[in-house]
């Protein structure tokens, strides 16, 4: 007796289903009605290899949401029968169109097949679909084929059969970009927590709790007695969801999706004759160019930062003026001793001198959050892919490090998109060169003490340059040494491109703008006040400094303390790199988080200032003699490359499940920061630029 296969027939209408249908089964099929609705069931038989291939002719439909009869019919099939196997027939000359769908089976982990009907017709057309390449893009199997002139039938079954047997799962699956992954990995976790629903995926159930789908939204009530909580907890994401992005979590989905099909499509179809574009593939036909895309993306980037730079600097001197006035005001209230050195040089010199540099903050996060928000960022990440191909890896990885630019915490966990435990191990390592937003404001004090206004701003850019090119190195190294192996094929998601809504921009910019203020008052306020006991104290014997001017004698004592001691024990290690002991004092302090190299700067400064105090830290820097414009900038690149912070050395063990990786990645980063620093100095030096 033959082994059964049932397989469930969809696809888009007019998509050539019935057709495929009646290929398969010929005469051999018959009509009823799907149990309890009127709507029309075919199935039909065929043999295929030792097989009686049980073919079950779903309704046409464009999607498995829950608006139609025919929608929940085709999607009941699916969940309540679990086919062995799913063929989607897809029309060929419109694959955009009729890939949506397939990204729906692919969330539905259910085993499928794309049958690429009518690609005669695409051909005719003068549309060439490498149906490999899309294949491996998506995941799944892709049969190329006419069904009207049985052109294809053999391989169909052929594939079908295969796929039956070992019952592969989709290999790939849609992503929804950052804002919208983390709201479904909270949903899906929720859903694996409470063991709902567990013949579904915890996925799929999360991403249509968020499209506020129905018959989910019922299913989860009949099955959780923690439902109201479950279905709060969604109402509340949708709701975030909604003032972020500013549309419905529906729609993003859906424009994801499509952006998702269309991706692959840009990589797999070619094109004989020129085709008709409507604006966006226009414009996406001059962003993704491969001669104008990364000329334009690295001008796009110079822009951004020119922008923080210049726009930056007039509310910065503000807010500097303010805390300079603060520290004097209570300079004069409290009396001279221990307590005010506490306040004015290590509390105001310290969490000021973070906080001048919000302004700088706001806009870049300005910047970020317009390009991603209009679509462009994917579009950057499409372009970046092929050089990053050159290096091991692809534009997926890109995204993490785009994250990167505004903080490497989240950086690391976006990493979870990529495919392959390798790929996300090396975009793991590489992330934290990328410049992140607490960064910025060590680069921009630098710059604007020691370069001119003029060209602070390109040598800002130029330190960002440097980190994503170090990345690309270290990438290229890893995948030929420690972490060998393929390059995995993937889609690149180009959503379409959205006029950024002013709600949406504000909340991205407050809450990362928020989370570095927060910081400023806890970790660098925590780090302040210990760096300024450990540059205080001990104090050096009475007799020693009495009778020296006050100059030398402020500058003594902080050499005799704690941080004075460990950065004297470092400055024979640094002085080949141009860095006095203050410099390795806050490089040690920047271990906590990056903003406390620029908070310890400020309270060493301003402990060794006498007579009144300044909260002016360029001017103080420009006035030692120890630093100079070469000393600076390799300072940037120093700071660019050396050991990520806690909190991130934290996360990479989290999301490696081990401490080999985050320790690694701590001890590689500082050598190679050595390394570029002392080739930036000495050949600086070399050249006469000392």
């Amino acid at each position: 007796m033959s082994k059964q296969i049932t397989v469930g027939l969809a696809g888009n209408p007019n998509a050539g289903k019935t057709t495929v249908f009646n290929a398969l089964t010929g005469a051999r099929q018959h009509v009823g009605n799907y149990p309890g609705v009127t709507v029309e069931q075919k199935e039909g038989f065929c043999e295929h290899r030792d097989y009686e291939i049980r073919i079950v002719d779903l309704p046409g439909t464009y999607s498995l949401t829950a608006y139609s009869m025919e929608e929940l019919i085709a999607r009941d099939f699916v969940v309540e029968e679990k086919p062995d196997v799913i063929v989607d027939v897809v029309d060929a000359a419109n694959l955009e169109r009729n890939l949506y769908l397939t990204t729906q089976f692919i969330e539905l982990d259910q085993p499928t097949v794309v049958a690429l009907n009518m690609i005669d017709v695409a051909e005719h057309t003068g549309k060439k679909i490498n149906h490999e390449r899309l294949s491996a893009l998506f995941g799944i199997p892709m049969v190329p084929m006419a069904a009207s002139k049985r052109r294809g039938m053999e391989a169909l079954l052929d594939t079908i059969v295969k796929v039956a047997e070992t019952g592969e799962a989709p290999q790939v699956h849609p992503r929804f970009g950052t804002e919208l992954e983390e709201h479904i990995g909270e949903m899906e976790m929720l859903v694996a927590e409470r063991g709902l629903l567990t013949h579904l995926p915890a996925r799929w159930i999360a991403i249509k709790l968020l499209e506020n789908d129905s018959q989910v939204r019922e299913l989860v009530e009949e099955s959780s007695p923690d439902a109201v909580g479950i279905l709060a907890a969604t109402d509340a994401a949708r709701a975030h969801l909604a003032r972020v992005i500013g549309d419905d979590a529906e729609v993003a989905v859906a424009d994801h999706r499509y952006g998702f099909a269309s991706g692959a499509v840009r990589q797999a179809l070619h094109y004989d004759q020129v085709e008709r574009m409507d604006w966006s593939d226009a414009v996406d036909r001059i962003l993704v160019n491969r001669v104008l895309g990364l000329p334009i993306f690295v001008l796009m980037m110079w822009a951004m930062f020119e922008m923080v730079f210049r726009f930056g600097n007039a509310p910065m001197a503000g807010i500097e003026s303010a805390f300079e006035a603060l520290g004097n005001a209570v300079a004069a209230l409290v009396p001279d001793g221990e307590l005010e050195s506490l306040v004015v040089d290590g509390i105001i010199s310290g969490v000021g001198g973070v906080l001048i540099f919000v302004p700088n903050i706001v806009l870049l996060f300005v910047g970020i959050s317009l390009l991603e928000d209009s679509g462009y960022m994917a579009r950057a990440a499409f372009v970046v892919d092929r050089i990053m191909h050159h290096v091991g890896l692809h534009g997926k990885s890109f995204i993490p490090m785009l994250i990167g630019f505004g903080c490497t915490v989240p950086a690391v966990m976006a990493t979870r998109t990529l495919d392959t435990r390798r790929d996300r191990i090396v975009t793991i390592l590489i992330v934290p060169l990328m410049s992140c937003g607490a960064r910025l404001p060590v680069y921009i004090l630098l710059a604007g003490a020691f370069f001119p206004a003029a060209i602070a701003g390109k040598v800002i850019f130029s330190i960002y340059a440097l980190g994503v090119l170090m990345a690309m190195a270290m990438a290229l190294l890893f995948r030929s040494t420690v972490l060998t192996g393929e390059t995995t094929p993937f889609v690149m998601e180009l959503p379409p491109y959205r006029m950024p809504t002013l709600s949406g921009v504000a909340i991205h910019v407050w809450e990362r703008a928020w989370q570095y203020v927060k910081k400023a008052g806890t970790v660098i306020l925590a780090f302040a006040i210990v760096m300024w006991f450990l540059m205080s104290y001990p104090k050096p014997p009475a007799a020693v400094v009495e009778g020296l001017p006050d100059t030398q004698a402020a500058h003594y004592s902080l050499e005799y303390s704690a941080a004075g001691r460990l950065g004297r024990a470092l400055e024979p290690a640094l002085k080949p790199l141009g860095f006095n002991w203050q410099i390795g004092t806050a490089l040690i302090a920047g271990f906590g988080a990056k903003e406390v190299v620029v908070s310890t700067l400020g309270t060493a400064y301003s402990l060794g200032e006498t007579g009144e105090k300044t909260s002016d830290l360029r001017t103080a820097l420009q006035n030692d003699p120890s630093l100079s414009p070469l000393v600076a900038y390799t300072f940037m690149v120093f700071v660019l490359l050396y050991l990520p912070c806690l909190a991130t050395t934290v996360i990479i063990w989290r999301e490696t499940g081990s401490w080999k990786w985050p320790l690694f990645a701590v001890g590689y980063t500082t050598v190679l920061a050595y390394v570029v620093s002392l080739i930036v100095y000495q050949g600086g030096m070399f050249l006469g630029y000392g």
